[in-house]
């Protein structure tokens, strides 16, 4: 039992810290309240449904989006609303449509302006 003193977490909030997908998860895990000793206790030895989870998804699509190494918005630009698995987000890898190639370019884009603006910033407070 947990103690009155000890925080908890609803499960959709434990699923987006874990990067899982919500409705891929144990019913059980669904209908809890975690706490955050449980919750440390599952980033330090997670159980066999999470790892699996985490190995072979399906997996949300901030998780996606980091793993085809494009936006969430890339994501929805390109038509993918759902939860992939780790199989299809290879598969996409593997030989990509031209929508993921354009959002791939994008991104690096995107991050390279990002990274410029950052160290000229760095330059300009490096002076006063």
């Amino acid at each position: 039992m947990t103690s009155a003193n000890s925080q908890s977490m609803k499960p959709a909030t434990v699923a987006k810290k874990l990067g899982l997908y919500l409705p891929a998860t144990p019913q059980e895990f669904q209908d809890s309240v975690i706490t955050r000793e449980e919750f440390a206790q599952l980033q330090s030895d997670p159980p066999e449904w999470l790892a699996e989870l985490r190995r072979t998804g399906p997996h949300p699509r901030p998780v996606v989006a980091q793993k085809l190494n494009i936006s969430i918005s890339g994501l929805a630009r390109g038509g993918v609303e759902e939860a992939l698995t780790t199989a299809q987000i290879s598969e996409l890898l593997q030989s990509p449509p031209q929508w993921l190639v354009t959002e791939r370019a994008t991104h690096a884009a995107v991050r390279a302006e990002a990274q410029r603006v950052k160290e000229e910033a760095a330059k300009k407070a490096a002076k006063k």
